[in-house]
């Protein structure tokens, strides 16, 4: 007799549905079977750059020729629409799915910021209706088949977080955004230990905000101290990425909507930031 799929779902007895290819746990299994990679962007500690470091990975890896989705599961401050200048856009919806929000040919994005009818609008969800939607822009995004799939997430280990690794699964990989100082470091560190209590692998940690490198002199300046990411990653056993130093272009970038890695790639954050796109390409060899 053939298995029944259903078997082992947490809604067997109380589900609804009769035909099984309709049923959400194996609609969810069939969209994430067609991403090679996924990569989680997480941070103990908010104001670390997480946002930045998610969009300049999603376009460097675009910038490479992959096909790339970006998902912003930032509920209650969604910034990806604003990093990327597609603050106006709205998805394509249908009865069955809604289409993500491209960027360019290989890039595609979904957030909750392209859904909300006004900016000044708070968003108060409690943690099940949130976990709700996170599954939903799995499940009815259509994504397509992709090379990657970069999560940005709200910091903390919460619900958000929570939902994107169980839902994607231990093959989903972390990328750690920390800044220098101790008191960005004590918080991080648990970042570092909820990957490992949910069995993901962590893929490595990034320093952001590492020092200031004066685009006239050249000369660096530790504005935020140096090292405490690096020291963080050889404390806790796992890959160190980059160091990205401070640089008003990034800032601006973020205001304007247009990306680092693609407008300044001879200066030194947009190098580090091509070693965590590096990191990333390594997945595939």
């Amino acid at each position: 007799m053939a298995e029944n799929k259903c078997s082992g779902c947490s809604k067997q007895g109380s589900c609804s549905v009769q035909d099984e290819a309709s049923c959400p746990e194996e609609k969810l299994k069939k969209t994430v079977s067609r991403i090679k990679h996924k990569l989680v962007v997480l941070s103990g500690k908010g104001g670390v750059g997480k946002s930045t470091v998610a969009v300049n990975l999603a376009v460097g890896l675009a910038l490479q020729g992959k096909k790339v989705g970006l998902l912003d599961v930032d509920v209650h401050g969604p910034s990806i629409p604003r990093l990327l200048s597609l603050k106006k856009e709205k998805p394509h919806m249908e009865k069955n799915y809604m289409e993500p929000v491209p960027w360019n040919k290989n890039l595609f994005v979904m957030s909750l910021g392209f859904l909300i009818p006004s900016e000044k609008e708070a968003v108060i969800w409690r943690g099940p209706v949130k976990m709700g939607l996170i599954r939903q822009f799995l499940e009815d995004v259509a994504w397509g088949d992709l090379d990657y799939l970069i999560v940005d997430c709200p910091p903390g280990t919460g619900d958000e977080p929570l939902s994107v690794l169980q839902l994607l699964g231990s093959e989903a990989k972390a990328i750690i955004v920390t800044t220098p100082q101790g008191l960005a470091v004590d918080d991080v560190r648990r970042s570092v230990t909820f990957c490992a209590q949910l069995e993901n692998p962590v893929l490595g940690i990034v320093e952001n905000m590492s020092g200031f490198v004066c685009p006239k002199c050249g000369e660096r300046t530790d504005v935020f101290s140096s090292g405490g990411g690096e020291g963080l990653a050889k404390e806790m056993g796992v890959p160190f990425l980059a160091k990205i130093p401070l640089d008003p272009e990034v800032v601006r970038s973020g205001e304007e909507g247009y990306v680092y890695i693609k407008t300044h790639q001879d200066r030194e954050p947009a190098k580090e930031m091509q070693k965590v796109v590096q990191a990333a390409l390594k997945l595939e060899q």
